[in-house]
């Protein structure tokens, strides 16, 4: 999705387009999170920009949108761009603590009482 939105309509509150801008984004990441997963991935990762125009856009994490958004309105834009591409995502392993080693063996601590 790549789209700009008007933050300033005739006849409607700021605060109320600006809710419109965030629950059209939240509406499609939640229809893309629903398509279903190709072969081989485990989730759906989403590349983000946010800017007052598509010239300024800035790569924004997926959990800074809303926030970036919100900053873009609160500069007193007349429009606010927004780019949402959808990508497959491969979990990874998270790294070991220094000094832990990995067995497949269970200590006597370890089990359940």
């Amino acid at each position: 999705m790549r789209k700009t939105y008007p933050l300033h309509i005739d006849g409607r509150h700021p605060d109320r387009v600006l809710d419109a801008v965030k629950h059209d984004v939240r509406k499609y990441l939640k229809r893309e999170r629903r398509r279903d997963l190709p072969e081989g991935a485990d989730f759906w990762d989403f590349d983000c920009k946010v800017a007052a125009t598509k010239e300024e856009a800035q790569t924004v994490h997926l959990s800074e949108l809303i926030s970036g958004i919100d900053a873009v309105a609160k500069a007193q834009a007349v429009q606010v761009y927004v780019e949402v591409l959808a990508k497959t995502g491969k979990r990874q392993a998270r790294p070991l603590p220094e000094g832990a080693v990995l067995t497949d063996e269970l200590e006597e601590d370890d089990l359940p009482e």
